[in-house]
């Protein structure tokens, strides 16, 4: 059970809301007109939050869903209300339109300010076939493949209706631009999510941009279709144009005033472009284009500039948008062409223009995502050193804490509060042995749901290898003893974008050292790993096939005592199964590349230790070895190598490190496990008042510079003053 609901709801019908656009299931009336009315304020004192992937799945956080099972509401005599009930509690659970990290990391944010009641609107893409669906095949590796999904059908989305004609959907006219200036108008459609807060008294709505119409012309359609779709260069920025161009349409079509945007990456960075033609149209006229000089420009650019504030999420080269010239002279306004000439440079490829670098020069604030990360963004980009700061990441505890460990925490008086207010956790005792004792109960029974997650999953495999042509993922399953994997025993996960240099493969380099580690103390140890390389990454899916080769080898030579399984299909659900059940997270990227890295912080919100190379937040989150262990290269960042080249990852020094620490590890939590809970309470205590997408938003909020009611203000003020991000 969760907490009690602050908000009185008498009947359903009380949570059908309605607008002209539309009719809603989820919010009160006046709930709904409040935050409607206040993204619609004359004073613009709201924000636009514009990002390419959202990863906001039903399945993990539903805070509607809880309320309807605790009051035993699953029928109506109202039609309805009925229609919506049912479509609720049994429609589809899934939205897959997130890659991974920066997705997730989106729908964290916005539940946070959802819990907070900070007036935001978010506004990503609607893919037809999500970001792709992972089969995986132990000879050939990762299978791409489309995924199949419905938003009609999904409960939590609402398509947007014609003010006017109720009947059909609502169509917002989006601007393009060719090489001869001339605009082409697109149509899309709008779908609508609401980040309903956990209390039911406030939400955020995103807004997912729908260009799949049959109107549409087929470079729209297929950009449309998939996340980070980069079959050409032409797909790829036409995608990040779509996402850019349609904001400012959307806002003025709903009657949204924001006027703080933040650009979570640089991908809809055209929205900055469309609003210096605005500016520009607004201070010389219709014929701006004829009259403009470089000064009009810059001026312009500095007037939008203090409408932005943008977060840079990586510093690998690939994570920065670049685009030949000679594309975007043929897809954009001869303005926009001497904009990104003036702002756009590269000074590593003169022919292409540099959308980081132009975020990065139009904004009020830019901040990196950990105080790591903003040390390598300072050296990579000088220019700007002195404007970039810190905001480090978090994640939203109340999604990612497990429900048995959330029960424990409900039940300890010291920790009343927790829910609204994640800092609660640093009161807890340095000794707290009955709440150790409890965290471990709970940590068993989610331990054991993930193994007999593996074992059913092993069995579906073995019956998969006589109904299909796919090879199971997993050396077990093709065993004629079909091992189980057992309860209890230690259990290392690792889940994650698969790319070279986060070094997924990085301790199984030598295989021969790791097997002998643990036939020499007799210990047996679960290696589990999830997630997706993208489908243009064939390095990446070559490190996702060494996984795969690896087990065997490992299994063998460790006379069984070491079980390597690999998860296909990684997402949201698998993702919290795995930081709540697993004993240890792995985290093993090449320093300092991991700007942040959030699946870490998932498994500390949960009291298990981190196993991390120091990068990213776990140079803020090792507390001097009380949270986890460290391993690996910790030279300086002035000297660091941040090239992704094969001979530069530091696979045998840091491997090295690695079987160095293991055996301390596995000591601690077989033949002292006392001391290991203590360890996962200072996670609890240390780590959650910090990792906390609560704390993060409310910096934020001090950037976005809003003005807010006394008791929200006073809310904010409370959680910014958890940790300072931006401290030396």
């Amino acid at each position: 059970m969760t907490a009690e609901k602050a908000i009185s709801i008498q009947t359903e019908k009380e949570l059908i809301s309605h607008n002209k656009f539309g009719i809603f299931f989820g919010i009160p009336q006046d709930i709904f007109d409040k935050v409607w009315g206040k993204l619609q304020a004359v004073d613009g004192n709201s924000v636009a939050y514009i990002s390419m992937e959202i990863g906001a799945d039903p399945d993990v956080f539903h805070p509607l869903l809880d309320f309807l099972r605790e009051q035993g509401i699953s029928d109506s005599d109202d039609d309805l209300a009925r229609k919506m009930i049912h479509k609720y509690l049994f429609g589809p659970r899934k939205i897959p339109n997130y890659s991974g990290g920066l997705g997730v990391l989106a729908g964290d944010t916005l539940k946070s300010f959802a819990d907070m009641h900070v007036p935001v609107v978010a506004v990503s893409l609607l893919y037809r076939e999500g970001y792709f669906s992972q089969f995986v095949d132990s000879q050939v590796g990762q299978i791409d493949q489309a995924t199949h999904w419905s938003p009609e059908e999904t409960p939590t989305l609402f398509q947007l209706r014609d003010p006017i004609n109720p009947d059909i959907p609502l169509e917002i006219s989006v601007p393009f631009f060719n090489q001869k200036d001339e605009p082409e108008e697109i149509k899309a459609q709008v779908w609508m999510k609401m980040e309903i807060s956990e209390e039911l008294d406030y939400f955020v709505p995103e807004f997912l941009i729908d260009y799949s119409l049959p109107t549409s012309p087929p470079w729209i359609i297929e950009a449309a279709e998939q996340l980070y779709n980069a079959k050409t260069t032409a797909m790829k920025a036409n995608q990040r144009r779509m996402l850019g161009s349609c904001v400012l349409p959307l806002m003025q079509t709903l009657g949204f005033t924001a006027h703080t945007i933040h650009l979570n990456e640089q991908h809809g960075v055209a929205v900055s472009l469309h609003l210096i033609l605005k500016e520009l149209k607004s201070n010389l006229g219709e014929a701006f284009f004829n009259k403009m000089s470089e000064d009009d420009i810059l001026q312009a650019v500095n007037t939008v500039a203090e409408r932005i504030v943008y977060t840079i999420h990586t510093p690998v080269k690939a994570g920065h948008d670049r685009f030949p010239r000679d594309l975007y002279s043929g897809i954009s306004h001869r303005v926009c062409q001497k904009v990104l000439d003036l702002l756009a440079d590269d000074d590593d490829s003169p022919g292409d223009y540099n959308f980081t670098a132009l975020a990065m020069r139009v904004n009020r604030a830019v901040n990196s995502v950990s105080r790591l990360h903003r040390d390598v963004t300072r050296r990579q980009f000088p220019k700007f050193a002195q404007k970039i700061t810190a905001v480090t990441n978090g994640v939203h505890h109340l999604t990612w804490i497990s429900e048995n460990r959330a029960r424990v925490f409900d039940n300890h008086a010291q920790l009343n509060g927790w829910r609204d207010n994640p800092g609660i956790f640093t009161g807890i005792p340095n000794k707290a042995p009955e709440l150790a004792k409890d965290l471990d109960n709970a940590w068993q029974e989610d331990n054991l749901a993930l193994i007999s997650y593996i074992n059913a999953m092993l069995a579906s495999h073995r019956n998969q290898m006589l109904e299909t042509w796919i090879d199971p993922p997993n050396y077990l399953s093709r065993l004629p003893e079909s091992p189980e994997l057992e309860a209890g025993v230690f259990t290392i996960g690792f889940a994650r974008r698969f790319s070279t240099y986060k070094r997924a493969d990085l301790i199984f380099d030598d295989i021969n050292t790791l097997a002998d580690i643990l036939i020499q103390g007799n210990r047996k140890v679960n290696f589990v790993f999830a997630g997706k390389a993208h489908p243009a990454d064939e390095p990446g899916k070559s490190v996702l096939k060494l996984i795969l080769d690896n087990q065997e080898e490992l299994y063998q030579k460790s006379n069984g005592l070491a079980k390597l399984i690999f998860i296909p299909g990684y997402d949201m659900l698998v993702a919290k199964m795995m930081v709540c059940g697993v004993h240890a997270w792995l985290n093993s990227p090449k320093r300092p590349l991991e700007a942040s890295g959030t699946s870490g912080m998932k498994a500390a919100m949960n009291g298990a230790p981190n196993i991390s190379v120091m990068d990213g937040w776990w140079v803020e989150g090792y507390h001097e070895g009380q949270t986890g262990w460290k391993f690996g290269f910790e030279g300086p960042i002035e000297e660091a190598n941040l090239s992704e080249d094969p001979g530069s990852l530091l696979y045998a020094e840091d491997s090295l490190s690695f079987y160095t620490l293991l055996p301390k590890i596995l000591d601690l939590f077989y033949d002292n496990h006392e001391q290991y809970l203590q360890m996962a309470v200072n996670n609890l205590r240390f780590n959650i008042p910090i990792f906390n997408t609560h704390r993060m938003a409310a910096e934020y909020v001090k950037k976005y510079d809003l003005q807010l009611d006394s008791d929200t203000a006073a809310t904010v003020e409370t959680f910014r003053q958890l940790y300072t991000s931006d401290a030396d």
